[in-house]
């Protein structure tokens, strides 16, 4: 009965996205569109999506969703919980496959990692890891065991002022790691805190072909608009080779397969067929005397399971845009594009012909972004370079869902580390190529800020 319920609202959310004018701006994601506004609008599987590609969809969601332990245990398809980790479920940092925050003054952090490395790049191009932490601080362990770290953040409140006299607040934050397993990290550490995005319309990401996103490229801005966003070039470990990247905050991984697995072994400590040993150093291992998992072991995360959740992760559908006919939100749509907002936010793509999901295929897709790393100035720079992106280099964000995050995880904060606390902060906090752009909207009278704001909420 339940299947039977749920079938027919997918078939009555496919008949109204087929309704509509396939050039219609509410469809973020062309036929996949789903038009939920509560707080699970994120959480919805593809508008036409298959029956057999739900049944992985569904297993995949149970998978994402519940919480791992450690083993043995007799869930034997969910144990495998790593000595050091950082949350025990997928869930725990995409609540409800939305975006994290992160942590008040004295949490330990749930949703926001922070990413180590020392100056310098591996033979694979990728960042040197600390011998002691790797690449990625753990804050939880099993019981018996010692975190490595525990991030701390406080806020320097930056005061500013709009030429009309409206008044502004930005805040800035510092970051320090505190209680560390295996003593003081060195001098040359470079930091990178990053909290969890959400996670639909990854699939639609997916499927936009790499010779699109070539043809957006312009690294030495040979028009001179200011604007020179490039793909970061990262390594495929099932290929073995530099690969164009796309997902991740600086585009470091270049499938959602390996995307996948890399969250699955950094963040859980579960290895995969892709990452077969768990994420401490083996230095960290001997000093806590605790095992590491041989590459010889059988992985905790099984081909299968690992093809699962990327299924579910890969056919989670993008909200319909809202209110599209509103004046105020046509009038907030031509100033993105007059303050060149959508030199990097790139309003539409296109999926490919041939990418192996059919319900992805030949979508047109209004994504806002160019999943190209830009330039964004000192003032967001983490100083830590991430194969081809540099410290101050960060890929273009979607933003379709971007009006729906408060309603599904009660909170408006964004950038790579949430320090923005709403849309007005985001778009104050760019600099680098973005800086023109942020001028004119500083520059911009208290109605046109709101009008650019009410077309940002209708995404």
């Amino acid at each position: 009965m339940r299947y039977a319920r749920w079938s027919s609202f997918y078939a009555l959310t496919w008949l109204v996205t087929a309704s509509i004018a396939w050039s219609d701006d509410r469809l973020s994601g062309g036929e996949t569109t789903v038009f939920v506004t509560n707080d699970k609008a994120f959480a919805r599987p593809l508008a036409n999506i298959s029956r057999l590609t739900r049944r992985q969809h569904t297993v995949g969601n149970s998978f994402f969703n519940q919480n791992w332990v450690a083993s043995p245990a007799s869930t034997t398809s969910r144990d495998g919980l790593g000595h050091l980790f950082n949350a025990r479920s997928c869930s725990a940092c995409h609540v409800r496959d939305g975006r994290a925050e992160p942590p008040g003054k004295g949490e330990i952090a749930l949703g926001l990692v922070m990413r180590i490395s020392l100056p310098g790049r591996l033979a694979t191009g990728g960042p040197v890891p600390d011998p002691s932490y790797g690449l990625q601080v753990s804050e939880r362990a099993l019981p018996g065991l010692k975190a490595e770290g525990h991030v701390r953040v406080s806020y320097e409140e930056v005061d500013g002022t709009y030429p009309d006299g409206e008044r502004f607040s930005l805040r800035r934050p510092t970051y320090k790691i505190v209680d560390l397993g295996a003593g003081p990290l060195s001098s040359k550490t470079r930091f990178s805190p990053r909290v969890a995005p959400a996670v639909h319309g990854l699939g639609l990401l997916a499927a936009v072909e790499d010779d699109t996103l070539r043809a957006l490229e312009d690294p030495s801005d040979r028009d001179g608009d200011g604007i020179s966003g490039k793909l970061n070039m990262v390594w495929d470990y099932e290929g073995q080779r530099l690969v164009p990247g796309r997902f991740g905050w600086k585009a470091n991984q270049p499938s959602l397969r390996q995307q996948t697995a890399g969250a699955f072994v950094g963040d859980l400590g579960i290895t995969s067929p892709l990452f077969p040993k768990e994420n401490h150093t083996a230095s960290y291992a001997e000093l806590h005397n605790f095992g590491e998992q041989s590459e010889d072991q059988n992985p905790e995360l099984s081909a299968k399971i690992l093809q699962r959740v990327t299924a579910y992760l890969e056919t989670l559908a993008p909200p319909a845009r809202r209110d599209v006919d509103d004046p105020v939100e046509r009038q907030g749509q031509s100033l993105f594009a007059r303050m060149n907002c959508a030199s990097c936010h790139t309003p539409e793509l296109r999926t490919g012909n041939d990418y192996p999901l059919a319900e992805l295929r030949s979508q047109t897709i209004r994504p806002y972004t160019d999943l190209l790393l830009h330039d964004m100035g000192e003032g967001l720079a983490d100083g830590r370079e991430d194969f081809e992106a540099n410290g101050q280099e960060w890929r273009t964000p979607p933003l379709w869902g971007v009006g729906l995050q408060e309603r599904v995880n009660g909170h408006t904060m964004l950038l790579h580390d949430g320090r923005a606390r709403d849309l007005t902060e985001a778009i104050l906090w760019h600099g680098g190529e973005a800086e023109k752009s942020r001028e004119l909207f500083l520059n911009s009278t208290s109605k046109e800020r709101s009008a650019l704001l009410s077309f940002l909420r209708s995404l």
